[in-house]
C-alpha cells in the first residue's frame, strides 16, 4: 500500500512542473541605442547608452523587463568638431531633453505578446517626467534582442520647432516622430 501511495504521489508531484523563471542583466556596455531624427533638410543621428537594464524570462519566453538610459551619454554620430558639440550641447538643453534636471529615461514592459522570436511589446516610456505607453516588435535570439522604436517627442513636451505646435516654420521644422535602433545583449 505503501508503495503505491508513493508511486501515486511521485506521479502527482511530477505531472506539477514549475516554470523556471530568469531575470537577465543587459551588458550595458555591449547593448546600444543608435537614434535618428529628421527634419525637412535633412537628418542626424546619434548614440545613447543604457545605465541598467533587465529582461525577464519564464521558460524561455519573454515576461518583462525595465531599462535606465544615461540621457547624458547623448551623442551625435553624423557631425565632428563644433557643429557636433554644439548640436549635442543644444540637445541635452531645455528645448529638448533637459538632461541636467532628467539625468535618465526610462522603459519599463507592461505586456507582451507572441512567442519565441517575435513578440510584441507594450512599454511605458519616461522621458523628461512625462510616461507615455508605446507599442513596438521585438525580436529575441540567443543573448540578443533588438527592436525598432518610434517615438513622439511631443509626448514628452519637446516642442521645440515642431510643425504641430508652431505655425510658419517652413524649412526650419523637426519631424515630431524619431527613432531608435535598441540591441539589447544580455
Amino acid at each position: 500500500m505503501r508503495t503505491i501511495f508513493g508511486i501515486g504521489f511521485l506521479i502527482l508531484t511530477l505531472s506539477f512542473v514549475v516554470p523556471s523563471k530568469a531575470v537577465k542583466k543587459i551588458n550595458s556596455t555591449e547593448s546600444n541605442i543608435n537614434w535618428l531624427a529628421k527634419k525637412i533638410t535633412g537628418q542626424h543621428t546619434g548614440t545613447l547608452k543604457f545605465k541598467e537594464g533587465t529582461l525577464e524570462f519564464v521558460d524561455d519566453q519573454l515576461v518583462g523587463g525595465f531599462f535606465v538610459v544615461d540621457m547624458n551619454s547623448l551623442a551625435v554620430t553624423d557631425l565632428k568638431g563644433f557643429f557636433k558639440k554644439k548640436l549635442e550641447k543644444h540637445l541635452k538643453s531645455d528645448d529638448f531633453f533637459e538632461t541636467e534636471l532628467h539625468k535618465t529615461a526610462r522603459m519599463k514592459i507592461t505586456s507582451i505578446s507572441g512567442e519565441k522570436d517575435q513578440y510584441e511589446v507594450t512599454a511605458d516610456f519616461t522621458i523628461k517626467g512625462m510616461t507615455q505607453s508605446v507599442i513596438f516588435i521585438m525580436n529575441v535570439q540567443d543573448s540578443t534582442a533588438t527592436a525598432t522604436v518610434a517615438l513622439d517627442r511631443t509626448n514628452f513636451g519637446i516642442h521645440y520647432k515642431s510643425s504641430s505646435f508652431f505655425d510658419n516654420l517652413k524649412n526650419k521644422a523637426i519631424d515630431d516622430v524619431f527613432e531608435l535602433e535598441v540591441s539589447l545583449k544580455f
